[in-house]
């Protein structure tokens, strides 16, 4: 077993495919990617803040403090229009003569102290994802309505203190009982499983299906078949290469990822990585490690299976490719709003990972559930390894 182990180590290390998919992508592809997403990403968000966006007023005079507020906005000009209806205003906006309509009501004034609601119409397109226009005059209404807010009450001998007590009579002072690491561990825990777990999983494919079916279409699994050692010893060996290559891909790249991650942060001045860092401590790591072991046992049995039930490397890429997303669907679930770690959950592949790496980071894990999560996750793997022996045992699946 061993030997066949280091055989297809060496055979691996001799492939330029598996050193890009395992050591290149990690260090460098992969910091890059994000890197650049990064970049455009600010790059974008930056220029549309900066973006000045045309805007008509309909019935100004009603409101000239209002008009004057959105006038001097940095982000607004005006322009005029002999539109007034709503219809032919959003139809223009929709033509790209204007981007927001602002109509105030007819019977609407400036300095009025009747405690009468008044209801505006505002027209804009609500559709893009950052919505700055919503953002910029929501911010200027809101200064507005502040200063009649303060106008109405003082017409009514409101004045000074007496105006938060009208306006908030009960304020609420917020005291976390929840440790700072808790709150990181919140935000944070469950999106390192959901980098992880996919990372342990690509690592495997690459080198399962070379080991599998590209030993078939290569014709050199007959050459091994007939060397002597059990069938057992041989794909138990080419299971280990699997397994390693599977956690050596995870382990570079979250040393890579924390690297590039440390540095960019220390230049921009976050400290994110380095809180998330000093948030583990050895043990943690060490339980982190044994639950993503046997995950990525399963993943090697798994993945390994296919590659040699397959005929040739294309049709193992189309076996392994839709496992890749089947893969996200527990991890999502592990992220969804009231999904926490208990006995049930506990039972759940991936799942139940993801939920306990996240309670690791929070430091709330209980000892019980962690045993049951790494006690079942064994279970699993061991039963998939044995499919996977039993599986190179057959004459029909070898030899398709």
């Amino acid at each position: 077993m061993w030997q066949v182990y280091l055989k297809e180590l060496l055979e691996l290390s001799r492939d330029r495919k598996t050193l890009m998919f395992v050591i290149l992508l990690p260090i460098l592809i992969f910091p890059v990617i994000f890197g650049l997403l990064g970049l455009v990403a600010a790059n974008v968000t930056a220029s549309a803040q900066a973006e000045e966006h045309k805007y008509v007023i309909i019935n100004a005079d009603k409101a000239p403090t209002f008009a004057e507020q959105l006038f001097y906005h940095k982000n607004f000009k005006q322009v005029a229009t002999e539109l007034t209806e709503p219809e032919a205003l959003r139809q223009a906006i929709r033509g790209g003569q204007f981007d927001l309509a602002v109509i105030i009501p007819a019977d609407f004034t400036d300095g009025s102290t009747e405690l009468v609601q008044s209801q505006w119409t505002v027209i804009y397109n609500t559709a893009p994802v950052l919505d700055l226009i919503g953002n910029y005059l929501k911010d200027v209404v809101k200064d507005y309505s502040r200063q009649l807010q303060l106008a109405r009450l003082e017409s009514v001998g409101v004045t000074g203190k007496q105006v938060d007590a009208v306006l908030e009579p009960v304020q609420i002072n917020k005291v976390s009982s929840a440790e700072n690491r808790e709150n990181l561990g919140e935000k944070l825990g469950g999106w390192i499983a959901y980098l992880l777990v996919p990372l342990c999983f690509m690592g495997c494919s690459y080198p399962a299906i070379d080991i599998g079916a590209g030993e078939k279409e290569r014709g050199t699994l007959e050459t091994l078949l007939i060397c002597p050692i059990s069938r057992s010893s041989l794909v138990l060996g080419k299971f280990l290469t699997v397994l390693t290559t599977g956690l050596a891909t995870a382990l570079i790249t979250v040393l890579s990822f924390g690297g590039w991650g440390y540095l960019i942060g220390s230049l921009a001045g976050v400290d994110v990585v380095a809180k998330a860092m000093s948030a583990l401590g050895f043990t943690d790591l060490m339980l982190i490690l044994a639950m993503l072991i046997p995950l990525t046992m399963i993943f090697a049995s798994a993945l390994l299976s296919l590659s040699i039930y397959a005929r040739s490397f294309k049709e193992a890429q189309n076996y392994i490719g839709p496992m890749s997303i089947l893969v996200f669907v527990p991890l999502a679930l592990a992220l969804l709003p009231g999904v926490e770690l208990n006995w049930k959950t506990a039972l759940i592949p991936m799942t139940n990972i993801s939920l306990c790496i996240k309670e690791l980071v929070k430091g709330t894990i209980d000892m019980g559930i962690l045993s049951l999560v790494i006690a079942s996750t064994v279970l699993l793997a061991g039963i998939l390894i044995a499919f996977c022996v039993s599986w190179f045992q057959r004459e029909k699946v070898l030899f398709r």
